[in-house]
C-alpha cells in the first residue's frame, strides 16, 4: 500500500512559490499541494483550483491536516515562520537563507530535534545543469590537484528595487544574504568546510542602503583557494564557474534554463524540461604538455530531485542531502564580520 502524499502548505505564492515550489508539489505524486497564503491578490486557484487560499500564516500553522510547511517569504521572516511551523508540529522546508544568523539556525535545528520533525534547507541551485557539470568535472579528477576555483553569481541591476525586504537594512537584506547562499552552498557541496574564510561586502549603487557586492575567500587543505563573487553591477559577467588544476582548466557560464521554463508554464515532467544545450570548456595538457580543449555538455537540470529528497526524508527517513553541518557552515560564513 502506497503511503499518503505529504500534505503541504506554501507560505507565499509570489515569484518563488509560483515558480520554484508549486509546479513540483503539483507534479510529484508524493505531495498534496493543499494550501497557500495569499494576503491580497488571490491567484493560485487560476492554476491550481483545488488549493485552499488562506489569508494568514496562522491558518497554515493551525491546520492539522498539513504535514509540511514551505517558508518562501522575505528573508527576515524565515526564522520566525520556521519556528512557528515547528512548534505547530510541522516539517519545514526553508528557502535560502535558512536563517539570518548562525544562532537562529542552530535554534531551528535544536527545535526540530525536540519536536521530532525535519527542518530542511531549499538549496535548489545544487540541481542546476551548469553546477551539475562542474560537480561531475570535479569528481572525475581529470584536472588533477585543484589549485584555484572561482564561483560567481552576477547580475546587472543598478537601480534600487521597489522591494523593501531586499533594499531596506533589515535582517537578511543585501546581496551577501540574497545570492551568497546559492554560491556558498555550491562551494561547500564541492569541497566541504573550509579551514578558514574571509568575507567582504560593499555598496556601490546610488542611494543603496544595503550591500550590492560580496566576496568570499575560502581556504582549504592542500592550498586550494576558492573565490566567490556576487554582484549587481556586472554588465558583462565573467564565466560563473572556473576551475584550475595541475592538469588543466574547466570553465562554463551560468546557463540553467529551469527558471525560464517554469516561468513559461513548462511542467517539470515535460521531456524537454531542464535540458541545457550549452557547453563547458575543458582544457587539458597531454603527455607532451600540449593543451587541448574539448567541449563538455551539461547534464539535465532538475529541481524535481530536491522535492524527491524532501519526500524521502519525510516518508522514509532517508537522509536529506543538504546537511545540518553544511547549513551551519554557510550561516557561519554569512554571519561573519567583514574584513
Amino acid at each position: 500500500m502506497n503511503p499518503q502524499p505529504v500534505a503541504t502548505g506554501l507560505l507565499s505564492y509570489g515569484m518563488s512559490g509560483r515558480l520554484f515550489h508549486a509546479p513540483f508539489l503539483h507534479a510529484h505524486p508524493g505531495f498534496n499541494f493543499s494550501a497557500v497564503v495569499e494576503r491580497s491578490q488571490k491567484k493560485v486557484n487560476a492554476v491550481y483550483p483545488h488549493v485552499k487560499s488562506c489569508d494568514s500564516p496562522d491558518e497554515l500553522f493551525n491546520d492539522p491536516s498539513l504535514e509540511l510547511i514551505i517558508v518562501d517569504t522575505p528573508n527576515y521572516s524565515h526564522y520566525e515562520y520556521a519556528r512557528k511551523a515547528l512548534e505547530a508540529g510541522k516539517h519545514v522546508l526553508i528557502e535560502k537563507p535558512f536563517a539570518t544568523s548562525l544562532a537562529q539556525a542552530k535554534e531551528l535545528f535544536d527545535l526540530a530535534k525536540k519536536q521530532k520533525r525535519y527542518v530542511m534547507a531549499y538549496q535548489n541551485r545544487r540541481w542546476d545543469s551548469d553546477f551539475q557539470s562542474v560537480k561531475a568535472i570535479a569528481a572525475e579528477k581529470r584536472l588533477g590537484k585543484l589549485v584555484e576555483v572561482h564561483l560567481r553569481y552576477d547580475r546587472y541591476r543598478p537601480l534600487i528595487e521597489a522591494k523593501p525586504h531586499k533594499e531596506e537594512p533589515l535582517p537578511g537584506a543585501g546581496l551577501a544574504w540574497n545570492l551568497g547562499p546559492h554560491v556558498l552552498d555550491q562551494a561547500i557541496c564541492l569541497f566541504g568546510r573550509p579551514l578558514q574564510f574571509f568575507k567582504t561586502t560593499a555598496a556601490h549603487r546610488d542611494n543603496t542602503k544595503v550591500d550590492d557586492y560580496a566576496f568570499f575567500h575560502l581556504q582549504y587543505q592542500n592550498d586550494l583557494q576558492v573565490y566567490i563573487h556576487v554582484s549587481l553591477l556586472c554588465a558583462r559577467p565573467l564565466p560563473s564557474y572556473v576551475l584550475h588544476g595541475k592538469n588543466g582548466s574547466f570553465m562554463r557560464g551560468r546557463t540553467d534554463i529551469q527558471e525560464s521554463q517554469l516561468d513559461k508554464g513548462i511542467s517539470p515532467l515535460d521531456p524537454e524540461y531542464g535540458k541545457d544545450t550549452t557547453l563547458g570548456e575543458l582544457t587539458l595538457a597531454d603527455e607532451n604538455g600540449i593543451l587541448k580543449t574539448e567541449m563538455v555538455p551539461a547534464p539535465k537540470g532538475d529541481y524535481y530531485q530536491l522535492f524527491e529528497a524532501v519526500y524521502q526524508q519525510v516518508r522514509n527517513k532517508r537522509p536529506y542531502p543538504i546537511t545540518k553541518d553544511e547549513i551551519l557552515c554557510q550561516m557561519e560564513i554569512l554571519d561573519h564580520a567583514d574584513v
